[in-house]
């Protein structure tokens, strides 16, 4: 009897003893994925060095892994500023980021997670950042330079976020918007602007139109002169009767009861004949 006691005590105590050596060796090891990295603790003090992707050693119950994401993050932060002009100017930008593996232990010293590290320090930062670009230019030309403004935010962002071990991979505006005072302005102005170039239009047509009256003017006045310089010259009797056949034509070509003819073919002194009288005679 006390040897099967024995035996059923040493079971226990060999069971206890294998699943102490289980649970030690599975709080031994940690497994960092590609695109992590861990911060060791040991008895609350962050150690040197990240553990990047694979298998670590750690001392059991002792040590706690905090595991940051190395991936692309997003995240959208508004911002606020007066330009250069003093008008209001708010923004909106989406900012992708991720932390450098070399300084995420100084992140999980400083910043902790990775909630802190948006509300504590890409936040305000890129406040401050929108500060720097928005006031050295007006806000007709943050608008109508845009891509200047980024250049300018980009720059000063990521000279901040540097020495946080954070690095800014790009960012974009996704919201530009101004004061109502400013909008109001901007569309006062679009409609002088409109006004102003329809009287520059009015007023180029007119003038176009009047030159196209004097060279009208112009063009029968020469017609004129040729004209008289024909009748002058020899043969220019034929020219006047010509005319004269081509007015009958487009009247319908019916012979006038008044026919106005030259006494002398060469002379050019036209007599009057009454044609009813030719057509009344038996």
């Amino acid at each position: 009897m006390k040897i099967q006691q024995f035996g059923n005590w040493q079971s226990t105590v060999l069971g206890i003893v294998l699943a102490t050596l289980v649970i030690l060796g599975l709080n031994s090891f940690i497994i960092i994925n590609p695109g992590q990295a861990g911060v060791i603790s040991i008895l609350g003090k962050a150690k040197d060095g990240a553990l990047l992707e694979g298998i670590h050693v750690k001392p059991p119950f002792i040590s706690v892994i905090d595991v940051y994401d190395l991936t692309v993050q997003k995240f959208e932060v508004p911002a606020e500023s007066s330009t250069k002009d003093l008008q209001n100017l708010s923004a909106r930008f989406a900012i992708n980021f991720r932390l450098d593996p070399i300084q995420v232990v100084e992140v999980r010293r400083k910043q902790g997670t990775l909630a802190n590290i948006v509300s504590k320090i890409i936040a305000p930062q890129t406040q401050e950042a929108f500060k720097i670009a928005a006031a050295r230019r007006t806000v007709e030309e943050a608008i109508t330079k845009r891509s200047e403004l980024k250049e300018d935010f980009d720059q000063a962002l990521g000279d901040r976020l540097d020495k946080y071990g954070i690095i800014v991979l790009d960012t974009s505006v996704v919201d530009l918007a101004f004061s109502p005072e400013f909008a109001r302005a901007v569309e006062e102005k679009q409609i002088a602007e409109q006004r102003a170039q329809r009287a520059v239009y009015v007023a180029r047509e007119a003038e176009q139109e009047a030159q196209a009256d004097v060279n009208r003017a112009k063009g029968r006045a020469e017609a004129q002169r040729l004209l008289a310089e024909t009748l002058k010259a020899q043969g220019g009797q034929l020219v006047l009767q010509k005319e004269a056949i081509e007015a009958w034509k487009s009247g319908g070509a019916q012979m006038p009861k008044v026919l106005v003819m030259g006494g002398d073919l060469k002379s050019g002194v036209p007599f009057i004949y009454n044609l009813g009288n030719v057509q009344n005679q038996p």
